[in-house]
């Protein structure tokens, strides 16, 4: 019965796992940068929509949770993207290359 028992908790967190990185994924929008400013902790990216914020695609500077995030991208780099909004600000949380 313990064995049983532990395999259903370990399916049950596998599926709650998949469930998290999809929605991770559908979450990300897709972004060309068009400037690093490191100094600021900000990068201008030209995005298509980003339907979690009810957003249409645009060319706009965000903040970025980490300034680590910005030593990973350059200008022109096609990437893929999350963003949060807290009040009127907008903020990168993670950045990655567009495959």
């Amino acid at each position: 019965m313990k064995t049983l028992t532990k395999l259903i908790s370990a399916a049950i967190l596998a599926a709650g796992a998949a469930t998290s990185l999809g929605a991770l994924a559908q979450a990300m929008a897709d972004g060309e940068v068009r400037k690093v400013d490191k100094d600021n902790r900000k990068i201008t990216l030209k995005h298509g929509e980003i339907k979690s914020l009810d957003m249409p695609p645009m060319t706009m500077v965000f903040q970025v949770s980490d300034p680590a995030l910005l030593d990973k991208v350059k200008a022109g780099d096609k990437v893929r993207f999350n963003v949060v909004r807290d009040g009127a600000r907008f903020t990168v949380t993670q950045i990655m290359p567009a495959k």
